[in-house]
């Protein structure tokens, strides 16, 4: 029998298959179950909490300008 897992899960998967380990966001509303899904897979992916949703996307940018690694936000 297949496994069934929540997109959420689907999500934390498919950013450490693709060698994310960094993620930056602000959490709240309907993105809380991302948020939570998160919270099983803290040992392989490192969220950074920030202020302002546009600073998530800012920070993303300046970390994959200086790493040359994928930025993402949540």
């Amino acid at each position: 029998m297949k496994e069934l897992i929540t997109g959420a899960e689907a999500l934390m998967r498919s950013l450490e298959h693709q060698g994310v380990d960094v993620l930056f966001g602000y959490p709240g509303g309907s993105i809380m179950p991302v948020f939570d899904a998160l919270y099983d897979h803290r040992q392989t992916l490192n969220h950074i909490l920030v202020r302002h949703e546009q600073a998530a996307a800012h920070a993303a940018q300046g970390y994959a300008r200086v790493s040359g690694r994928v930025g993402v936000t949540l």
